[in-house]
């Protein structure tokens, strides 16, 4: 079974204002206009914000010096991105997102982990770029033009930065390329011109003491502050296909994996940043505010255009791929209409979240229970691409989408017990050793002396090992392998469940029975079908 569709004359890539029509369904060949360059592009413009400068205050924030600030953000910046760097493969293979793709290893049904994953960052991530970049707005009126602060201002502004990213998302995949290729240009630029505006007020020296550590010593403070910034590049796991799938099937691998990994060591430009700003407003409750008040005029003004351009950037990739996969779990709703449904959704959380509750606990929270979550699921699923050989089946990811059963990927049900029964005991088993205070305190928080948070190495060991055990134990049917077989692991013998209709399924699902897939996806599905 062929893992890629016939090689077919590409396209002109559409029209920027062209609303974009294809939801999970499999890209054609045709239309994978997009290169390596282009995921650099959308994960460094996404995260080239002060969403993520808010992240890079919070070392600070926990007591460290700038110093060890800057190394606890390298250590959390590197090693989610090594984590992360696989994620990028899924699409071009599968010519869909992420979550889905991941039924090649959860089962077509229980691929909703990934969508729960996707729901769960999308909204912290579009929360985070709104609010940051909402109080950056607020600031600025009130340095620039004396405008009182006040909830119905920040409201306001919330609201209409929310609307925007919204309009964003409507359009789709290609509009939303054009505004991460202009935020990745022109947030570096303004980000870097902060050297001139602090440079007679910074000082690297910075450095409160011991007695300002938040978790009482340097390590545990020091894990705890890598953690959260870890946050961010694992941000995009659940993502990174929405974006890849537009890649050629053919394209190189280790161009994948390198345009990953560079884009997120570029993101150490707004997270230094967010480090070395947040020594000029220590102790200070809102960060923005405070440093907007010690720039200068013309710094406060640029500011605002950062603000306005990383809150979109933010926002419109946090709230596009949950949109895409929402439509899939809920096939009443289109592309579109799910965009729309998350992301009213996402605007109350923000108000209640920013007006209501402490902001920096909520996110504090919201980025520990990502990254325990999260990075397991990312281990399932590189470890399932390697011993598969990275060889997918299109057609087989899309069954249940389409209202069908069988395939490859039914394994039980619809579901592989194997990596779902890894990933449960990996995530709760990491919040049970998590300390994100005050929100998320695990029982077993203080199990290593000092109170160094092990949760992540908990979370991606529990997973692993039972992941792994698994494969040995309850091997994978031998088709799910391709021609060359597995790598490093037994596979059990059995016959292919036939992919046949599912008249119980959603008249929606079936609805989208070749009308959104690729052709020749659709047309092998029915075939086996009629078979």
């Amino acid at each position: 079974m062929s893992t890629t569709n016939a090689p077919t004359a590409p396209t002109p890539r559409p029209k920027v204002t062209d609303v974009e029509q294809h939801g999970i369904d499999t890209i054609p060949d045709a239309d994978r206009t997009s290169r390596p360059l282009d995921l650099f592009r959308i994960q460094f413009g996404g995260a080239n914000t002060f969403a993520t400068v808010l992240l890079g205050t919070f070392p600070i924030a926990l007591g460290l010096s700038f110093w060890q600030a800057v190394a606890a953000t390298l250590a959390g910046v590197v090693v989610g991105a090594l984590f992360l760097m696989p994620m990028g493969l899924f699409g071009p293979l599968t010519g869909t997102n992420n979550a889905v793709s991941s039924g090649a290893h959860f089962g077509v049904r229980g691929r909703i982990v990934g969508s729960f994953l996707s729901l769960l960052t999308a909204i912290a991530f579009y929360s985070i770029s709104v609010w940051v970049s909402g109080d950056a707005l607020v600031g600025a009126l009130g340095r620039l033009f004396g405008v009182p602060d006040s909830d119905l201002l920040r409201g306001t502004v919330y609201a209409i930065l929310g609307a925007i990213v919204i309009v964003v998302v409507v359009y789709g995949f290609q509009f939303m390329l054009l505004v991460n290729k202009i935020v990745v240009v022109g947030n570096t630029v303004l980000i870097l011109l902060a050297v001139f505006a602090y440079a007679s007020v910074f000082d690297p020296s910075f450095d409160p003491g011991p007695s300002a550590y938040a978790l009482g010593s340097f390590w545990p403070t020091f894990v705890l502050s890598a953690l959260i910034v870890m946050g961010n590049p694992v941000s995009f796991g659940a993502f990174l296909g929405d974006w890849s799938r537009y890649i050629p099937a053919a394209t190189s691998r280790k161009s994948l994996l390198g345009a990953t990994f560079g884009a997120q060591l570029m993101t150490l430009i707004p997270f230094i940043f967010g480090v070395a700003t947040a020594t000029l407003v220590a102790g200070e409750t809102d960060y923005i505010v405070a440093l907007i008040k010690i720039s200068p005029i013309w710094y406060a003004v640029l500011l605002m255009v950062v603000a306005f351009l990383g809150g979109l950037s933010t926002g419109v990739t946090s709230l596009y791929g949950t949109g895409l996969d929402f439509s899939s779990v809920f096939p009443r709703l289109s592309r579109v209409q799910a965009s729309l449904f998350i992301g009213v959704i996402a605007f109350v959380f923000i108000l209640v979240g920013r007006l209501a509750f402490d902001l920096i606990a909520s996110v504090n929270a919201f980025i520990g229970a990502i990254v325990i979550c999260t990075t397991p699921w990312m281990v399932i699923m590189t470890i399932g691409f390697v011993v598969r050989r990275g060889h997918y089946r299109p057609a087989d990811v899309q069954v249940f989408n389409l209202g069908m059963r069988g395939g490859a990927y039914w394994f039980h049900g619809g579901v592989n017990w194997r990596g779902m029964v890894a990933w449960i005991p990996g995530a709760v088993a990491g919040l049970m050793f998590a300390n994100y205070p005050p929100l998320i305190e695990g029982p077993f928080r203080n199990a290593v002396g000092g109170g160094i948070d092990i949760s992540l190495p908990v979370a991606i060991g529990v997973a692993a090992v039972i992941y792994v055990v698994l494969l040995y134990v309850v091997p994978e049917p031998r088709y799910v392998f391709g021609p060359q077989g597995p790598r490093w692991v037994p596979a059990a013998e059995g016959a292919e469940p036939p992919v046949v209709a599912d008249e119980s399924a959603s008249q929606h699902r079936k609805a989208r029975r070749g009308h959104t897939m690729d052709e020749s996806v659709a047309a092998e599905l029915e075939a086996r079908v009629d078979g």
